[in-house]
């Protein structure tokens, strides 16, 4: 997949994990690529431990699925470092 596409899956991941976290009015939509393609890479380590697989580069629901998770890791672990301080 070219980097558009990941650019573009990473943006749909940021922006569902925003909502489900209920932290998008705080975000724009930089923030929701940067946060879904740091997720993707989380959930994409976290896949392959769990699984002792590789997470393969093409495009399913089951990438987007993991993004998702991965970002809603991400974004919970960001809000609770910023509350802390």
């Amino acid at each position: 997949m070219s980097i558009i596409g990941w650019l573009i899956i990473g943006a749909l991941a940021g922006w569902i994990a925003s909502k489900i976290m209920k932290t998008d009015a705080q975000m724009g939509w930089v923030q929701n690529i940067i946060v879904g393609i740091v997720g993707a890479l989380v959930g994409g380590f976290l896949w392959g431990i769990l699984t002792d697989s590789e997470w393969d580069s093409s495009f399913d629901i089951g990438t987007l699925l993991v993004a998702i998770v991965g970002a809603v890791i991400v974004l919970w672990l960001w809000n609770f470092l910023r509350r802390r301080k």
